[in-house]
């Protein structure tokens, strides 16, 4: 996809896709299969931690162990993959934002911290990669959110300054990375986050179908005035 005068780099899970149920319900499979089980609540405490971090939070006896906490991640994952194979959640609005975007000729990324595997399935679902103009996955990063490592390797891959690119992110580490990637930012209040999480957003919306091309450029104008 050629370069465009102005980029918005999406984050994944609860951004592209309202995946909070998913991932829950992927947590209480492998739970499940290991004789225990993982409530509503300690995944409300736990929501937006690795999914290492999870594990040793909530099954502390696996915490020590690097190959029962690699296992145990495998499978969660893998559960999730299958759950979302077979209900998509694609997040309201989001493919209509996409097409948006593209007619305008506003390029767009993935900027994910989740695992190549899901994000490559997730992309396949919203139409291919040809959509996309890069895709940053955990696997391309050595440093995690709030770091802005993520969407600067996006910024190189789509061959714009960070000052040129947007991110629309859900959590509050996610804008933080935005931030110090120089990067202007809107907040999507999505399942499992509040509005005020995402107080350093330059726009906080409900919906995706509150954004667009005109939206993003006058967020984006807004931003670079002195």
């Amino acid at each position: 996809m050629a370069s465009a005068e102005i980029a918005v780099i999406f984050d994944m899970d609860g951004v592209l896709i309202d995946s909070y149920e998913a991932h829950l319900e992927s947590w209480q499979v492998v739970a499940r299969e290991e004789g225990t089980d993982m409530t509503r609540e300690q995944f409300g405490r736990t929501f937006g931690r690795t999914s290492r971090e999870t594990i040793t939070v909530v099954w502390p006896d696996k915490g020590d162990d690097p190959d029962a906490v690699r296992d145990f991640d495998h499978r969660k994952e893998v559960a999730f993959r299958k759950i979302i194979t077979d209900r998509f959640p694609t997040m309201p609005g989001a493919v209509d934002l996409l097409d948006h975007l593209a007619a305008a000729d506003i390029s767009v990324a993935v900027g994910s911290s989740g695992p190549t595997d899901n994000v490559d399935l997730v992309v396949e679902k919203l139409g291919g990669a040809a959509r996309f103009g890069a895709v940053v996955t955990g696997n391309d990063v050595t440093r995690g959110k709030p770091d802005p490592q993520v969407f600067l390797i996006a910024a190189e891959r789509l061959g714009l300054p960070a000052q040129r690119c947007i991110v629309v992110e859900d959590s509050r580490p996610g804008l933080k990375a935005a931030r110090a990637a120089g990067m202007a930012c809107v907040g999507l209040a999505s399942t499992g986050h509040t509005r005020d999480e995402l107080s350093l957003a330059d726009l906080v919306v409900d919906t995706l179908s509150e954004l667009g091309p005109d939206v993003f450029r006058r967020l984006l104008n807004a931003a670079q005035s002195p």
